[in-house]
């Protein structure tokens, strides 16, 4: 069986809102978190400051700001693990006591990306954060984007630490990732939705995904009927949810370019994303949603 987790199931790495001067948009984050966790929002946890979050582009205050105004939002309904990776030790371990004085339950650590660390560094900034803090630590292995692997050997020395609770998976290696499940304590989750329910098969607790933006029930579907043991009805949810997917995640731009072009059509709160990055194309975002009505459609 799934291992259980201190930081929910069906996670959504909820893009930040902004206004359309480019400000913080409080007010739509709670609108947007509301909704993402309301009963037709498909998810029991939200990930903030992620990269679909745009952390690079928001300030400390930022981020924090951001934390309070969602976990008022959404209260006891939902778990909310904020993004404080960065590539300095120092900075990282601020933004985690900053986000548990924001009410944060948990603190998302990537491996620090460009100087690219060896594995005993890596361990040793993973740890120093999880001693930092009193929430659970979930490591963010996420090699194409870092330049570094958390090798198997160095997740196992890590699992031991009594913080370090979790894994958002993006190694795209499932049978590095089945080996970790089945030797460690640590809740594993898919980081790419197309491993949802694979990575489920073999023990992970669910998933972290930018695509919940819109269409959480049907992902949260898949791992429902997963979990009755229907396994063809999983299967049908799965693959219904892919051309949205490939198209949000697979098709040249970033998600969170397509997930606050989507957002916008669909009238909820997003609003344009920060430079370096640039709003998605007319077109784009009519495909985007065709994509996500036939995906809803099939749902219905």
């Amino acid at each position: 069986m799934p291992h259980t987790s201190p930081f929910g199931r069906t996670l959504c790495a909820m893009v930040t809102p902004f206004t359309p001067d480019g400000s913080l948009d409080l007010d739509g984050a709670q609108r947007l978190a509301d909704h993402l966790v309301g009963g037709r929002g498909g998810c029991d946890g939200l990930v903030l400051s992620g990269t679909t979050g745009e952390s690079p582009t928001t300030s400390d205050a930022e981020k924090s700001a951001l934390i309070r105004a969602v976990a008022e939002a959404v209260g006891d309904r939902a778990r909310i693990t904020a993004g404080v990776g960065t590539a300095d030790t120092r900075h990282t371990v601020e933004l985690a006591r900053a986000a548990e004085k924001a009410g944060a339950h948990g603190v998302l650590v990537v491996t620090p990306y460009y100087s690219k660390p060896p594995q005993e560094d890596i361990a040793e900034h993973f740890r120093t954060v999880a001693d930092a803090t009193g929430i659970p630590v979930m490591l963010y292995d996420i090699p194409g984007r870092t330049g570094t692997r958390i090798e198997p050997e160095t997740m196992l020395r890590l699992a031991e630490h009594p913080r370090v609770a979790g894994v958002k998976d993006c190694s795209n290696d499932l049978l590095g990732s089945s080996k970790m499940i089945a030797e460690t304590g640590l809740a594993y989750y898919s980081g790419s939705e197309e491993m949802n329910l694979p990575l489920r098969a073999v023990g992970a607790v669910g998933y972290v995904s930018t695509v919940a933006n819109a269409a959480g029930p049907v992902l949260a579907a898949a791992l429902d009927a997963h979990d009755r043991g229907a396994n063809a009805e999983a299967t049908l949810h799965h693959q219904r949810v892919l051309p949205l997917v490939e198209l949000m995640m697979a098709a040249g731009l970033p998600g969170t370019v397509t997930a606050k072009a989507l957002l916008g059509a669909l009238g909820l709160p997003g609003g344009p994303v920060r430079a370096p990055l640039r709003a998605a194309s007319p077109d784009r975002t009519t495909a985007l949603v065709k994509a996500y009505e036939n995906t809803i459609a099939g749902q219905a």
